[in-house]
């Protein structure tokens, strides 16, 4: 009863006190004392019946009100102003009771209002934690719109460009034609630096081509036998020249499983493999050195292209392997598939993860860091599986020899029919 009377007596005086200290502005005073008034009434019938529910239905209201802006802006409104309400409570008592009728208040309104205070900070941040994910979801909306439209965009250019492309190759091959037999070596070296752009610009368009069959998922593997170490033959006759050219050397080791028969889509593979060591080639100073091993692992082979070039930083190593993931300033890159530091569109290893993946496989780089003096070197592992059977659900998805043709001809409802690869 002496609670009771206490909590009557210092009504008034609450009530004002409180909303004169953290309510700005009559208008919003009134309304925030009628907030006040009601949670007193809810907190005297709580301290009589020593049940915090009393108190639910307005901490749930007060605890779901913040607004947009408070979320956007991070603000704990009704939490401070509980903290705040604990503090000017005791003062309140302090002020207008006896000591010991101020204490036994205390006791009784102190646990119910940390409580208050508890349950509100609980609902705030779960509002806030649901405006978050909101927040998160329309982000994640954005940019698989975005990731789409630039699948949607590298498809149309590739197609766009290949048209043009085709001609200009026709009509530079008819005018080489013409000069073969004349004295004009002037323009045979013009037409011969033509045809290496059109080359050039073929190979990007052809890549541009397999990113957009990957993010659509339209590739198939043409799974036939094969084995590894004639995909490391292929290779070490390709880059006999750039390797000359750059004064580096290849070293390409026999290790257990290379000479295994495994199933496997061999043009598919060897692209990726030609991607890494193209990429090691491009990133290795001249004179330097370009390992290829591997070993056998329970259920995969496992290749590692390792160089002693420049390396890369822990905080690039996942990001290469995205589109268009180049590092550097580009306009510092030199010209040229494979010469130090050479541009390109940074789309090679993002399609040989898509490959690799496509078998089941996976493909990491491990590097000590970036350092264009002390040259740490990079070790791209590829991880492939040991599989001797050519019914497998990985042969019905993903890559396919033909699938450049089938993305090409989609519009016009022309069909496909598969091949064998030659290189198995």
């Amino acid at each position: 009863m002496v609670v009771q009377t206490s909590l009557q007596k210092i009504r008034a005086t609450w009530v004002e006190r409180i909303s004169r200290e953290l309510a700005a502005g009559e208008g919003v005073r009134a309304g925030f004392s009628e907030q006040l008034e009601r949670f007193y009434e809810l907190l005297e019938q709580t301290i009589i019946s020593g049940d915090t529910a009393w108190l639910d239905p307005i901490l749930y209201d007060w605890g779901r009100s913040p607004t947009e802006t408070n979320l956007e802006q991070a603000d704990y409104n009704v939490s401070f102003v509980l903290n705040r309400m604990i503090a000017l409570t005791i003062e309140v008592a302090q002020d207008h009771l006896e000591y010991k009728d101020a204490l036994e208040l205390l006791a009784a309104v102190t646990p119910v209002l940390t409580h208050s205070l508890s349950v509100v900070i609980r609902y705030e941040m779960e509002t806030r934690v649901a405006h978050i994910s909101k927040e998160l979801g329309l982000v994640q909306e954005k940019l698989q719109t975005l990731d789409q439209n630039k699948s949607k965009f590298i498809s149309v250019a590739a197609h766009e460009l290949k048209t043009p492309l085709t001609l200009i190759e026709g009509y530079t091959s008819m005018m080489a034609d013409l000069v073969q037999n004349s004295e004009q070596a002037q323009m045979k070296n013009y037409l011969s630096g033509v045809n290496t752009g059109i080359l050039r610009l073929r190979d990007i368009i052809d890549d541009m081509i397999d990113v957009s069959l990957i993010d659509n998922n339209l590739l198939t593997l043409n799974i036939q036998p094969m084995w590894i170490s004639h995909l490391l033959n292929l290779m070490r006759n390709e880059f006999k020249k750039p390797i000359a050219d750059r004064r580096q050397n290849l070293v390409i080791n026999e290790f257990e499983g290379s000479d295994m028969m495994i199933y496997g889509d061999s043009e598919r593979l060897y692209q990726a493999l030609n991607n890494v060591v193209t990429n090691a080639i491009k990133y290795t100073p001249d004179k330097g050195t370009i390992t290829i091993d591997g070993r056998m692992l329970p259920g995969f082979i496992e290749v590692t292209v390792s160089d002693t070039g420049i390396g890369i930083s822990p905080e690039n190593q996942t990001l290469i392997f995205d589109k268009f993931g180049q590092l550097g300033r580009t306009d510092l890159h030199s010209s040229g598939k494979t010469k130090f530091k050479g541009g390109g569109p940074g789309l090679g290893l993002s399609i040989t993860r898509g490959i690799i993946e496509a078998h089941s496989g996976t493909i990491w780089v491990e590097s000590a860091g970036y350092d264009e003096v002390k040259l740490p070197g990079s070790t791209f592992h590829i991880l492939l599986p040991t599989r001797t059977e050519p019914s497998n659900p990985v042969m019905i998805k993903f890559f396919g020899n033909n699938d450049k043709q089938k993305l090409e001809t989609e519009t016009s409802g022309k069909e496909n029919t598969p091949t064998n690869d030659p290189s198995a």
